[in-house]
């Protein structure tokens, strides 16, 4: 029944070493039996699925616990995964995820992206270079004038052009017009350009509705979907992720995400939710705050965001780390030093602080990075 094959993951405690051992303690019993320990049955129940404290190291001002999981705990389910990971024990202080080590056992019932990195660079015929993400907004525009500047951002070389994350189908915008105009629009510059631009509708949406979107989406020619799993449900992006009847990219929004990761004592580590848990979830690019933008994010934040997103999981792909909020054209070059290449820019509204023609300002971003990156 128990096979002896344990995860691992890594909480940063508060507290003295005393304070810090209880709360390890607390864990391995509120994530698993959530029973007083007196009445724990001997055997199988107390020596294996019992969660177990492997070490507990003092780092800098806190303590470090490597918490052993029996694989058989979470079930082979991501939603029963995350519950083992971070469930009651969320709700009590001084405790952040740190990293999550996961054995091909569990891995092995994931399939996590579907493109990944070298995937989604094929879908866009973009093989070296950073790719170059845009967002349609501001919220209000008509459907109309929302695809007319889908077409604007593609004839001007912008890779990918999604529905900003608070556009669904609203009555200035309705979903399937927005949707089967913006897709004409995208498809009618990559004519002029030959280039593979691709429109990314909100797929966020009241559980019922998601899936029909979706499909939507796929019959219209939109070239990938974006969800904010916080909202919409981490196995809910899964489930997009799986579809083989969709088989279209995936981009993970943070919106109702930042309480998981904005206090330095509650929550999850950025690297461990933006990366390791987004690719479980199916995510081929996180979108997330970038350093220096309108957002808390630091740069150390950051690079453990992108770390999570490539680290070694398995067959598990490294997916795209997509740094925005408040991006401006001016911060490219600190940007590659940072993520490299294998970094989708995205830039929303400093496309237009550049100047009063868009498409003008989008050829300047692509000339930009093209240039930055050696292309």
């Amino acid at each position: 029944m128990i096979s002896g094959e344990r995860f691992t993951v890594v909480y940063r405690l508060t507290g003295d070493e005393a304070t810090a051992r209880q709360k390890a303690h607390d864990i391995c019993l509120e994530q698993t039996v959530e029973f007083p320990e007196e009445f724990i049955p001997q055997g199988m129940i107390r020596d294996h699925v019992v969660g177990r404290l492997e070490m507990l190291t003092l780092v800098e001002k806190s303590y470090r616990a490597e918490i052993s999981y029996a694989v058989e705990t979470a079930s082979g389910e991501l939603t029963q995964l995350i519950n083992v990971i971070f469930g009651n024990i969320s709700i009590k202080p001084g405790i952040v995820v740190e990293d999550i080590r996961l054995p091909q056992a569990i891995l092995q019932h994931f399939r996590g992206p579907r493109f990944g990195r070298e995937g989604l660079r094929a879908w866009l015929k973009v093989p070296k270079r950073p790719l170059l993400f845009t967002a349609l907004k501001p919220m209000g525009l008509s459907a109309r004038e929302l695809a007319d500047m889908a077409y604007k951002c593609a004839l001007g070389g912008i890779d990918i052009i999604k529905d900003d994350h608070g556009l669904t189908n609203q009555c200035f915008a309705p979903y399937e017009e927005r949707l089967q105009r913006c897709v004409e629009a995208v498809e009618r510059a990559n004519a002029v350009t030959g280039h593979r631009a691709i429109y990314v509708p909100n797929v966020t949406a009241p559980y019922r509705q998601i899936v029909e979107r979706a499909r939507l989406a796929k019959a219209a020619g939109a070239g990938g979907l974006m969800i904010a799993p916080a909202i919409a449900g981490l196995d809910t992006m899964r489930e997009l992720a799986d579809d083989d009847s969709l088989a279209l990219p995936i981009f993970s929004h943070p919106a109702f995400q930042g309480s998981y990761v904005t206090s330095p004592e509650n929550g999850i580590g950025h690297g461990a939710l933006f990366g390791q848990i987004t690719r479980l979830a199916g995510a081929d690019a996180v979108i997330y705050p970038n350093f220096g933008g309108r957002f808390s994010f630091s740069q150390d934040e950051c690079r453990q965001i992108t770390l999570g997103t490539k680290i070694a999981m398995g067959s598990i792909q490294p997916i795209f780390p997509s740094p925005g909020g408040g991006m401006s054209l001016e911060a490219i070059p600190e940007m590659l030093r940072v993520y490299g290449h294998d970094v989708i820019f995205l830039i929303g509204g400093g496309l237009f602080r550049h100047g009063p023609d868009l498409v003008e300002n989008c050829r300047y971003f692509r000339r930009v990075v093209e240039q930055m990156a050696g292309e």
